[in-house]
């Protein structure tokens, strides 16, 4: 695939309800848990999913997906300016 395909492809599918092709804008700050179990698996990393947008969030992962598509790696982490 082309690197101008990936950068904008990759990473994102579109979801089901909204069908919407552009990644949307996640501003929100805290996530729901299921219980106090799904909570702790989440900090634990035992299950995927978000928990505060300071620490992931939908919108990052998509980026850090292409990241790692367009460089051929594993993985990539995103972090806010001065993080790195």
């Amino acid at each position: 695939m082309k690197k101008e395909t990936i950068s904008i492809h990759a990473g994102y599918e579109s979801e089901a309800t909204t069908k919407s092709v552009a990644v949307p804008i996640y501003q929100t700050v805290a996530y729901e848990f299921d219980n106090a179990q799904h909570g702790a698996d989440l900090f634990n990393l035992a299950v995927p999913g978000n928990i505060y947008s300071r620490i992931m969030n939908p919108t990052v992962d998509v980026l850090e997906q292409r990241m790692a598509a367009l460089e051929g790696g594993v993985a990539a982490l995103g972090v806010s300016a001065g993080s790195a």
